[in-house]
């Protein structure tokens, strides 16, 4: 009989919080690689995160807990990636050990800054982790209704069948629903843009537009994704299937998106620094944003990306986003 594969999560944010609590479900003990010395050892005093989803009481039995990426790392045989891509460079950097053979699953909702390459590829290409043991976690899924435990959906995308599977059944629950997919890099494409699109239904609501608005956005969003999509990576998928067109709608509609929020500050006036500064979490479509643009920007025929291009002229050309969003609303439909 098999020796079962052994799971840990690296990150300390809401959603390696929420991954971590859907493992506990199912196992014995979960290792739990967080920078922080301070939110470890609150963690072990108060048995919750003292910064994400503090409701959410975690059995100490079930932990193994460590500010040591290696000690993390050389432990378990399934690696899951929930750092935010901003910062995923320098702590991989940390790394002695060889993690060429254990199955990396990312559930990091952008593109590697330093390479310009997608997480699975950067692994890939850097650390020797075969593509068979590469996967990749999608919503739509919130963290804030994990903690709560209402009903939610997660796809599990890996061209191994079998890990996915395996992942898939050790994140389900009464309350998580998981399926599997082989698009894992339309799939990690879909979870970098959506945030972007989430950014602009943010900017939206902050500059007054209404629901009407907001409905042609999203019809215009996914249609926009399909095409960067295929463009990147072109295969037989359905967009409409929870993945894309789900992950989408709850990230651009949701109270509990930050991105909508941080792109909601945006529209009503804030800056980028400040807007940040106040939230005090990662928009992950803010970085997404500019990795977007560059890689249609290298492609020899740009897609139209007239969405993603509006986001990035606000966020990053300082242009005026009234101004912006008066000639983006021309060039929907």
């Amino acid at each position: 009989m098999e020796k079962p594969l052994k799971y840990a999560v690296f990150g300390a944010g809401s959603w390696a919080t929420a991954i971590v609590k859907m493992l506990c479900e199912n196992l014995n003990e979960v290792g739990w690689y967080m920078r922080s010395v301070y939110t470890k050892e609150h963690l072990i005093r108060e048995q919750h995160n003292p910064n994400y989803l503090s409701s959410v009481e975690f059995h100490l039995e079930q932990l193994k807990l460590s500010n040591d990426i290696n000690e993390i790392a050389e432990y378990a045989d399934v690696l899951i990636f929930v750092i935010p891509s901003a910062f995923i460079h320098s702590e991989l950097e940390k790394l002695t050990i060889d993690i060429s053979e254990k199955i990396i699953v990312s559930a990091v909702k952008g593109i590697m800054p330093e390479s310009g390459l997608l997480v699975g590829e950067h692994f890939h290409n850097f650390y020797n982790v075969p593509y068979d043991n590469i996967a990749v976690i999608a919503g739509p899924c919130h963290a804030e209704e994990v903690a709560l435990e209402r009903l939610s959906y997660l796809t599990i995308s890996c061209s191994d069948s079998n890990k996915a599977k395996a992942i898939a059944k050790n994140l389900s629950s009464d309350y998580i629903n998981t399926k599997i997919s082989d698009d894992i890099i339309g799939i990690e494409y879909a979870v970098m843009l959506k945030n972007i699109y989430a950014i602009a239904a943010g900017i939206a609501h902050g500059l007054g537009y209404g629901d009407n608005f907001q409905s042609v956005l999203m019809s215009n969003s996914i249609r926009e994704m399909k095409r960067f999509i295929k463009k990147m990576h072109h295969m037989k998928r359905n967009i409409n299937n929870s993945a894309y067109l789900g992950d989408l709608l709850v990230t651009g509609y949701s109270v509990f998106s930050r991105n909508r929020m941080f792109g909601n500050m945006i529209g009503k006036g804030y800056t980028v620094k400040s807007a940040q500064m106040e939230m005090n979490m990662v928009a992950e479509g803010y970085y997404a944003t500019k990795s977007a643009h560059l890689l249609n920007q290298k492609n020899n025929k740009k897609t139209q990306l007239p969405i993603i291009n509006a986001v990035y002229d606000i966020l990053y050309e300082n242009k005026n986003p009234k101004k912006v969003f008066k000639k983006l609303t021309e060039k929907l439909d």
